[in-house]
């Protein structure tokens, strides 16, 4: 667009400022410090945003910004801009417009020729992936995935063979099925690191296989709850092996019963009953809609 600050004589800034994702002290002096000067804020959600801005002293006037009213309230915000008021964009907790709210906001200032400036901070995604132990050098942040069951295993079943390091965001009361899914499509001996609860009281960070977490997080209650981040390995050489025998599971399902095709399934590819078989599970239930919703 080669758009420069000069574009829009007179306007003012838009600051997209990242907030903590628990503790407090994770709040940089910058982000404070342009959070007092703009003339409004943009919040999430204001009553949320209102105790962390008291815990700073900030009383400057917050606005509510989010997926409900963000095309209508944007426009406004803009014209703001334009006259000359600097603004601040915050989320809910971490970086904002990683899977919240302000993506209109942003492209509307910018198109509009309004300077925009990034206050970076914390973000769970970059945390759970500093600490996750799993290549980082590329990675691909998916985001949630669909809560209904028939959609989500498609979605992963799409990703079988991303050979990057996956990030995903996840709801406490669907992690169990998750891991399920997961340990099913991309195979049980897949590494993965369940980051929940990053920077706060109770932070959690547990890797191991998808089978071994899924059994860990099913004995232990307090694991399924809280914010989380699960990061996933990426598909290697043993995964293109596993979509292969996917592949050859899912001919032989349609004319053997489960049993069956995974003992024939394991002497034609040379893996393990025990990784078939949740797999044939995996294969024979992706039409049901079972724990969806």
């Amino acid at each position: 667009m080669g758009m420069t600050a000069h574009d829009a004589l007179g306007a003012g800034t838009l600051y997209v400022v990242a907030t903590p994702i628990g503790n407090l002290g994770d709040m940089t002096t910058r982000a404070v410090e342009v959070l007092r000067a703009v003339s409004v804020i943009a919040a999430e959600d204001t009553r949320h945003s209102a105790r962390l801005l008291s815990h700073f002293g900030i009383d400057t006037p917050t606005v509510a910004l989010h997926e409900h009213n963000e095309r209508n309230v944007a426009p406004r915000l803009v014209a703001r801009l334009l006259g000359g008021e600097d603004l601040a964009l915050i989320a809910d907790a971490g970086t904002p417009l990683v899977s919240d709210p302000g993506f209109h906001l942003v492209r509307l200032a910018r198109e509009a020729g309004v300077r925009v400036v990034p206050v970076p901070g914390a973000s769970a995604v970059m945390a759970a992936l500093s600490a996750a132990g799993l290549p980082s050098d590329r990675f691909t942040f998916e985001g949630f995935l669909p809560a209904k069951a028939a959609a989500r295993r498609k979605r992963l079943q799409a990703l079988v063979d991303e050979p990057r390091t996956l990030v995903f965001y996840e709801a406490p009361h669907r992690l169990l099925e998750t891991l399920a899914d997961m340990a099913g499509i991309f195979g049980s001996g897949r590494r993965a690191v369940l980051a929940r609860e990053l920077t706060k009281t109770f932070e959690t960070l547990h890797g191991d296989s998808l089978a071994n977490l899924l059994a860990w997080a099913q004995a232990d209650a307090d694991q399924q709850k809280g914010e989380m981040v699960l990061v996933v390995e990426g598909a290697g050489e043993a995964a293109v092996d596993e979509a292969e025998a996917r592949r050859i599971l899912g001919l032989l399902l349609q004319e053997l019963p489960l049993g069956q095709a995974c003992a024939l399934a394991a002497k034609i590819t040379g893996l393990k009953k025990k990784v078939l078989y949740p797999m044939g599970l995996a294969l024979e239930g992706k039409g049901d809609d079972a724990g969806g919703g």
